[in-house]
Parts: structure tokens; C-alpha cells; sequence
């Protein structure tokens, strides 16, 4: 019986992060799919650029990555960030290339390979499949790897405040 409220637990912070994480990638996904655009239909629009949808993506989806590392950090895992922020900031941002590459190779097979070139199938490819599998494969990993709960976490600063104030006393 004492497992039953464990798992409550549990699935609670597991939606909790969920929701965060959506909330943090919805952010992202206005900078991705914003600079994307605007980038997309002036300086990279493929009559200029014939590479230009792949690099404003590959731009914007930069961009989109430091928001939700910061987002993701400092809200989302908030309780799981990692004392050694370097080597977390290099784990999420592979992770993060990596779904990057998802939508990257979603957009590219659409435009180059299926010939759908028009602005709007650039997005359903690049910022709409591409996003949603990413962001399934980026949230796995997020959790589990990145800010998983076998790594050293930042202190709390008010157990580290609470500690400081007892060895005082």
C-alpha cells in the first residue's frame, strides 16, 4: 500500500515536468518557427539562397536550443539541474543537436527530395513533424540522461542556508 502514493508522486512531478517542458518548448518554438520564418521569406528565402530553408532552420533552431536550456534549467528541472553546469550544458546541447538533426533531415527529405518547396510545406516538415519527434526524443533524454536523477544536483541554497545556521549555533 505504501507504493500506491509513491507512484501518485511520481506521475504528479512527471506531469508537472511535462507540462513545464511544454510550456518552456512553446517558447522555443515561437523563436524557431518566428526566426525561421522571417529569415526563411528575406535574406535566405531559396530564390536568393538556394540552401536557405536548411540554414534558417539550422539558425533559428540554434536560437530555440538556448531558450530552452535556460528555460529547462532554471524552470523545468529546476530540482534536477546539475552542480556541474558545464558538462550539463554540453550534454543538453547534444542532446538538443540531435533533435535538431531530426527536424533538419524532416525539412531537407520534404523540400530536396520530395520537391514540396512552398513556404507552408517547409513548416508542416520543418516546425511540425520535425519539432514533434524531436521534441519527444529531446524530453526523453532531457529526463533521463541530462537532468536524470543519478547525477549530482546544484544544492538547495536554503538546506545549505538551514546548514549554516545550525553549525553557527
Amino acid at each position: 500500500m505504501s507504493s500506491a502514493p509513491v507512484t501518485r508522486s511520481r506521475l504528479r512531478i512527471l506531469a508537472v515536468e511535462f507540462i513545464r517542458f511544454g510550456l518552456v518548448g512553446g517558447l522555443g518554438f515561437i523563436v524557431d518557427v518566428g526566426v525561421f520564418n522571417l529569415l526563411r521569406t528575406t535574406i535566405m528565402d531559396p530564390a536568393h539562397m538556394h540552401e536557405g530553408p536548411v540554414v534558417a532552420k539550422l539558425i533559428s533552431t540554434t536560437l530555440a536550443i538556448l531558450v530552452n536550456w535556460l528555460g529547462n534549467r532554471y524552470w523545468t528541472f529546476k530540482e534536477r539541474r546539475r552542480a556541474d553546469m558545464l558538462r550539463e550544458s554540453i550534454e543538453f546541447f547534444a542532446v538538443s543537436i540531435v533533435g535538431m538533426g531530426i527536424g533538419l533531415v524532416c525539412l531537407w527529405f520534404s523540400h530536396y527530395v520530395l520537391h514540396f518547396t512552398s513556404l507552408w510545406a517547409d513548416n508542416i516538415s520543418g516546425n511540425v513533424i520535425g519539432l514533434v519527434l524531436g521534441a519527444i526524443f529531446r524530453f526523453v533524454l532531457y529526463r533521463v540522461w541530462v537532468f536524470g536523477e543519478h547525477r549530482v544536483r546544484v544544492p538547495d541554497a536554503r538546506i545549505e542556508a538551514a546548514g549554516k545556521t545550525t553549525s553557527i549555533s
